[in-house]
């Protein structure tokens, strides 16, 4: 016995291993990794931007469950089976479903795909109650493979500065917000045991999976639709080709909206790249702002230092600097002021080739210490680092300064040209635009994204002083009126500039332009700075016109949204206001007018108990009240209720109540007066 139960041993152990190793597998499986739920990210004010909710794919193992299985489906349920399919997935019809069904079955496949789409949590368990399909997959052959597929309930609204995952949102992320912050929303996987217990599996937790955090970002989704709406409409108007606006509130460096707009080969137009972080362009006339406060804080010019800027040609080192007014006449002999005002190229370029021709380096040093070639470091990825020429660098010329003073020969990132005008708002302190301000777990904060400060004091209190007086002159009496608004104040700086055919995406032999407009309002307390820029084939180009008019429309439409006023400020003291009052229970109807001092007047005498129903007249200085007849077993007359008395009326009735719309019920499906039966439906039509 000894000698056959070592050979029996030694048979299992060596040459029966694979088989008994399998046999093992099925009934208990180590190390299960468990996938946890990525974290949701969303707005500023709580609502849902990005959540991951399960999708399945189906499939069917036509070798499961034997030839019963297979007898069932093919002979008793066939039919049964393919019309819920359709039903729960309508783009395929029954006949599809049985080709598909019976394809499977003659190619005796154990894992056929049902379906080519992801379908929902909800078609899934619909699909499940189907005949063989409720079955386990080994008995019924029907089985899945789960998918956390991200989704944002607001489409396209700053879809490229949220991110992207991969097609699991479990793999991780790809882009934006999701990719900045993967470790976090991500989570910790943890670990089960599958084990075999009377013919049933187990789920044996070692380790539990830990859920992502979830991101409470700056962005304000109201602001955002604003933005982009603004913009997506000059870009139609225009056949501009790439459009960014950035909304930021100046205290904080919240960015409360980011729109990226790129024209599509369709002509619509959609978010395909982070431009307002990303695009290197010479910015144009915005940055005669930091030439103008660099010349001012070194004390060479005041806002009255007067240019005589003649014709509106000027020979600079060989080569020609224009205003955009040339051909009429130019501007002549004006002040600082007057230049900003009006833009003047041969302006900024004479008083910037003057004082630092000699001495480049200090007008570059000037830039710096206004932390404009610094990188802004931000939370997400993809940011350009400002290109700022020194005078000892490859091409620096004598024309090199005078077109750099202007905007051009030089690289400046949208986001950082507004973080420059954000400072001259936010009191010179220069902070780090974010997007994220709070780490939630559990609906705890477990970080809060504190306000980082760049620079405290990009320049002196008196260049900054005036350079806000001017920012503010250039709205309202030079060449940004567009932009302004008559409801408050509006300080900023247009900006027109050409740009390689290259960076617009054009290829055509006309002139590509970029126009821009960066600002703050209300210019006396500023709460929100802005940026348009827009790329565009062709003239007419106007940084006013174009991208000042879509940053006004944004400045109202956003002021008015955080604009509340009393109630008292809307209600006329030489008119009497008397409500529109829907039927329903009396003795609520009296109440509330009397709470109200509605002047109310009960016609008739009728029972005025908890039961008593009520319609009411309105007239121009008070509210009838007529009883309105129910009677036992008849439908009652529910039109001009509110759905809740309707509802409770046909309810206590012993009807089955549909709703369709809002309001006041204005049709109701069964006749008024017809004899009731009981567990009847009814529909009730509002509006």
């Amino acid at each position: 016995m000894a000698v056959a139960i070592i050979i029996k041993a030694s048979v299992i152990m060596f040459f029966q291993k694979d088989y008994w190793q399998e046999v093992a597998d099925r009934f208990v499986k180590e190390n299960v990794p468990v996938k946890p739920n990525r974290g949701n990210i969303l707005s500023s004010d709580g609502k849902l931007m990005a959540s991951s909710l399960p999708e399945y794919r189906i499939y069917m193992d036509f070798l499961a469950g034997g030839a019963k299985k297979d007898s069932l489906l093919f002979k008793v349920h066939i039919n049964e089976v393919c019309e819920g399919l359709s039903r729960i997935l309508p783009d395929r019809s029954p006949a599809q479903f049985k080709r598909i069904l019976e394809e499977g079955r003659r190619k005796k496949a154990r894992n056929f795909l049902l379906y080519p789409k992801r379908i929902s949590y909800i078609q899934y368990k619909q699909i499940k109650e189907l005949p063989i399909f409720n079955k386990n997959k080994y008995a019924g052959g029907f089985h899945h493979q789960a998918y956390n597929n991200r989704k944002k309930p607001f489409g396209t609204l700053a879809a490229h500065t949220l991110g992207s995952v991969y097609a699991d949102a479990s793999q991780g992320a790809r882009s934006g917000i999701e990719l900045a912050y993967d470790s976090l929303l991500r989570g910790k996987d943890g670990n089960t045991r599958r084990q075999k217990v009377r013919n049933k599996y187990v789920n044996i937790v070692d380790v539990p999976a830990e859920d992502g955090c979830d991101l409470v970002t700056t962005i304000d989704v109201g602001m955002q639709d604003i933005c982009e709406k603004a913009l997506v409409d000059k870009l139609r108007e225009i056949n501009g080709h790439v459009g960014v606006v950035v909304l930021m509130e100046v205290a904080t460096g919240e960015v409360k909206a980011i729109v990226n707009m790129q024209k599509g080969k369709d002509g619509n137009y959609y978010e395909m790249d982070s431009h307002a972080i990303s695009d290197m362009l010479e910015p144009g006339s915005t940055f005669k702002t930091a030439s103008m406060m660099v010349a001012m804080e070194d004390g060479y010019i005041t806002p009255d230092t007067e240019v005589d800027t003649g014709n509106g040609v000027y020979n600079m080192h060989g080569s020609r600097m224009r205003d955009h007014n040339w051909h009429r006449g130019g501007y002549g002999k004006i002040d600082v002021t007057h230049i900003m005002m009006y833009s003047s190229n041969v302006g900024v370029s004479y008083l910037i080739d003057k004082y630092y021709g000699s001495q480049p380096e200090k007008f570059v040093n000037g830039l710096k210490r206004m932390s404009l070639d610094q990188p802004l470091k931000l939370q997400i990825k993809g940011e350009g680092k400002p290109n700022i020429k020194g005078p000892n660098e490859r091409y620096f010329s004598k024309t090199t300064l005078p077109w750099m003073s202007i905007g051009y020969e030089t690289q400046v990132p949208p986001l950082n040209i507004l973080t420059f005008y954000n400072a001259i708002a936010n009191n010179g302190v220069m902070v780090r635009p974010k997007f994220v301000k709070e780490i939630v777990k559990d609906g705890r904060v477990v970080e809060e994204i504190k306000t980082e400060v760049i620079n405290p004091k990009i320049c002196s209190d008196n260049t900054l002083q005036q350079m806000q007086q001017i920012l503010y002159r250039v709205v309202y009496d030079g060449l940004a009126k567009p932009a302004g608004s008559k409801q408050f104040a509006v300080a900023g700086k247009t900006g027109t500039a050409q740009v390689s055919q290259g960076a617009s995406g054009y290829k055509s032999g006309t002139m590509n332009y970029l126009v821009s407009f960066a600002g703050y309002f209300p210019a006396d307390k500023p709460q929100y700075s802005c940026i348009v820029s827009i790329r565009k084939p062709g003239l007419p180009a106007s940084g006013g016109m174009m991208a000042g008019s879509v940053f006004g429309k944004i400045a109202e439409r956003v002021y008015a949204k955080n604009l509340y006023l009393p109630l008292t400020a809307a209600v006329d003291s030489n008119s009497v206001f008397i409500p529109d009052v829907k039927a329903g229970n009396f003795a609520e109807t009296r109440q509330v007018l009397s709470d109200l001092r509605v002047n109310t007047r009960v016609e008739g005498n009728f029972p005025r108990n908890q039961n008593t129903w009520s319609v009411a007249n309105s007239s121009d200085n008070a509210v009838s009240l007529n009883e309105r007849n129910m009677v036992a077993d008849l439908v009652p007359n529910t039109v001009g209720m509110g759905a809740k008395d309707a509802v409770f009326l046909m309810e206590s009735n012993g009807l089955k109540v549909r709703l369709n719309g809002a309001g006041k019920v204005y049709r109701q499906s069964l006749a008024q007066g017809s004899r009731i039966r009981r567990g009847q439906t009814v529909t009730l039509d509002l509006r």
